[in-house]
């Protein structure tokens, strides 16, 4: 049996809310101005802190200081990744403002390894469309601060930050196994040899008595709803229009449920202990993934008792 592995990308955009000091701190950079706040012991912090780490006072003191300063330590990067700040080869520094006295992380753009130095002089190097944010300063460049034309706006109160993840995942052999069972149209769970409990997916292990789950049980595509969620607020890439039900599905035979996605009824009729079945994509679309049910929909059959499903809940 080969194992199974696949690259897979988890991708969302955290927007939040910037208050008063980063908040004003991201205005400067979107006006190309940087500022600090002076804490109680007169050192500039840049970024700036909301509150005094010794003392927790809330610090009010701003400082500007200059879009210049000196490397205090760095490394270089021969192959920068998606998402860094250049796309060639650079270096991450440790950058000690002018007038700051807390050093900074940022890139650094020179040709190679050997044009950096500790104590070596670098300037901000802006981006030509500030939008206020911590790539307003698109990386910093050799030499000394020089003349530029600053912009005006409103105050910058909100900052999204695209998050990504690229990895490559490689299945167990049990998942494997489920995987390639999917792929055939087949449920394929292990039971313990201990508690008799059986898992879907498959674990490998019973999670309750530590021993391997080695006898594989093939469950049917029909179960029962034990809790459920509709979800009414649309997101990015939302592929169906709420309302709609995700549910978890306790399969018969199964002592663990799946969640799964709820169709083919309206989000209203969901129920706990309403009867499901799967419905399949069409087999030419089959691979290795759960996402081959396509959803859940009702079986018509009379609503499961309670207590068929209470300990799952």
């Amino acid at each position: 049996m080969t194992q199974l592995s696949a690259p897979l990308d988890v991708e969302f955009d955290y927007t939040r809310s910037l208050g008063p000091v980063l908040g004003r701190f991201m205005t400067g950079l979107r006006d190309r101005r940087i500022e600090g706040i002076r804490g109680d012991d007169g050192r500039v912090h840049v970024p700036p802190v909301e509150y005094d780490s010794i003392t927790a006072r809330k610090l009010t003191e701003w400082v500007e200081v200059a879009p210049a300063g000196t490397v205090q330590t760095w490394a270089w990067v021969p192959e920068p990744d998606d998402g860094q700040p250049l796309a060639h080869p650079f270096a991450w520094a440790l950058i000690k403002l002018d007038g700051a006295d807390t050093a900074m992380l940022h890139a650094v753009d020179v040709p190679g390894p050997e044009h950096m130095s500790t104590g070596m002089r670098v300037r901000v190097r802006w981006a030509a469309e500030p939008v206020g944010s911590m790539h307003d300063i698109a990386c910093f460049e050799p030499g000394e601060a020089v003349e530029t034309e600053s912009t005006q706006g409103e105050p910058v109160t909100m900052l999204t930050s695209p998050v990504r993840l690229h990895y490559t995942h490689s299945a167990s052999a049990e998942e494997t196994r489920y995987l390639n069972g999917l792929l055939e149209g087949r449920l394929l769970g292990q039971r313990c040899p201990k508690c008799q409990k059986v898992y879907i997916p498959p674990r490998g292990a019973c999670p309750t008595d530590g021993v391997p789950t080695v006898d594989e049980v093939e469950l049917p595509d029909r179960g029962t709803i034990t809790t459920f969620c509709i979800v009414n607020l649309p997101f990015l890439g939302q592929r169906i229009k709420p309302p709609y039900v995700t549910a978890y599905i306790l399969l018969d035979g199964a002592d663990i449920a799946f969640q799964h996605l709820i169709l083919g009824c309206e989000a209203a009729e969901v129920r706990m202990g309403m009867r499901v079945k799967a419905a399949w994509r069409p087999r030419e679309e089959w691979q290795p993934s759960l996402a081959n049910i396509d959803h859940f929909e009702p079986s018509g059959e009379p609503d499961a008792p309670f207590e068929t499903y209470s300990q799952h809940l």
